[in-house]
């Protein structure tokens, strides 16, 4: 038992070491490309939250109908792809002499926000809508 709460409290702390490595990036883009990127920013931020909006059963409980979505909002495939993507297409547009940046920092916010998630506690959730706590399955 002892064990696998200190497997679970590494995990969080690996989240949170990347939370907030890609944190310090995202800070930087925005800083050195203005409003358009703090908006990116403050849009995929709040975006993988959407489900919650009117979503809770009971305390601390999602809808069924909404932990699907929700899990689909907090996985990794699509902002690891959208940033991955998004970084090649900067260096093929020009780099830092104009390149496409959006892309790429909508995923690094997205990363970023599931990882602080993950840092905290906060997993996926079951059929139920209860959480899946960080070092169960899936994550």
């Amino acid at each position: 038992m002892a064990n696998s709460i200190s497997q679970m409290n590494m995990m969080r702390v690996s989240w949170g070491m990347s939370a907030l490595v890609w944190f310090g990036f995202v800070v930087l883009w925005c800083v050195a490309l203005g409003w358009p990127a703090v908006g990116i920013a403050m849009l995929f931020a709040i975006l993988p939250d959407v489900p919650l909006i009117d979503g809770f059963a009971e305390r601390g409980r999602l809808k069924a109908e909404r932990v699907r979505l929700y899990n689909m909002l907090h996985s990794m495939p699509v902002p690891l792809a959208m940033l991955a993507l998004g970084a090649v297409a900067f260096f093929i547009t020009g780099g830092l002499n104009d390149g496409f940046w959006p892309l790429a920092l909508a995923g690094a916010v997205w990363f970023v926000h599931i990882a602080a998630d993950r840092a905290f506690g906060y997993g996926f959730r079951d059929a139920d809508g209860g959480f899946i706590p960080v070092g169960g399955p899936f994550g």
